[in-house]
């Protein structure tokens, strides 16, 4: 990315200016990132776990599968589910709150006693993946970011700060250029006055 820029005062301020936002800016997106980056890992490692505690919850229950065949499945129904927006490292990210369930009424002497147990097993095992799927999309909000605040590191280091600091370099060679020939120009115009008079004397 080439920085635009002129050879004046203006632009040389404007660009210092520009310049020391960034360098301000840096460390912080740099922590910001690193923050990320562990929450991603975390994020990860929690949704693994749950889906792993999902699937031992399943083969637990294995010996039931039978009995499943019995059991009415309208009998418990997820309502709503309330989640809440928590911030992780400046990014809002969902966390499960709340699951609201449906439970229909059922005859206990009719039904068979297992029936208390299946509504119970069923409630555990909807929690546990949907609360898997809730960090799931964390992490994806997450990595995002993250993937987003590295981009932004990288340009601020790699490309925008070195291109400020060489523009500046550039601007002031110039600006040193400038008022040397100046100078130069002044002092030969001050001699060509000097030799005129000297001249004129003679």
């Amino acid at each position: 990315m080439a920085i635009k820029f002129q050879y004046n005062k203006t632009s040389l301020t404007n660009l210092g200016k520009q310049l020391k936002v960034r360098q301000k800016a840096l460390p912080t997106l740099k922590n910001k990132e690193s923050a990320l980056r562990s929450s991603v890992l975390e994020a990860k490692k929690e949704s693994e776990r749950l889906a792993s505690e999902l699937e031992a919850s399943l083969k637990r229950y294995d010996y039931l599968a039978a009995l499943w065949n019995e059991f009415d499945p309208g009998l418990v129904r997820i309502v709503d589910v309330d989640l809440r927006t928590v911030k992780v490292a400046g990014v809002k990210t969902p966390k499960l709150d709340e699951i609201h369930y449906e439970i229909r009424p059922f005859n206990a002497f009719v039904k068979p006693a297992w029936y208390a147990d299946g509504v119970a097993i069923l409630k555990e095992l909807s929690r546990l993946g949907i609360e898997s799927e809730v960090y799931m999309e964390k992490r994806r909000i997450l990595e995002f970011q993250r993937k987003k605040t590295t981009q932004k590191v990288n340009l601020y280091e790699k490309v925008q700060i070195p291109g400020y600091k060489e523009a500046i370099r550039k601007i002031k060679r110039y600006m040193e250029d400038e008022e040397n020939l100046s100078k130069a120009s002044s002092k030969i115009v001050k001699n060509r006055h000097a030799a005129e008079e000297e001249e004129e004397q003679a």
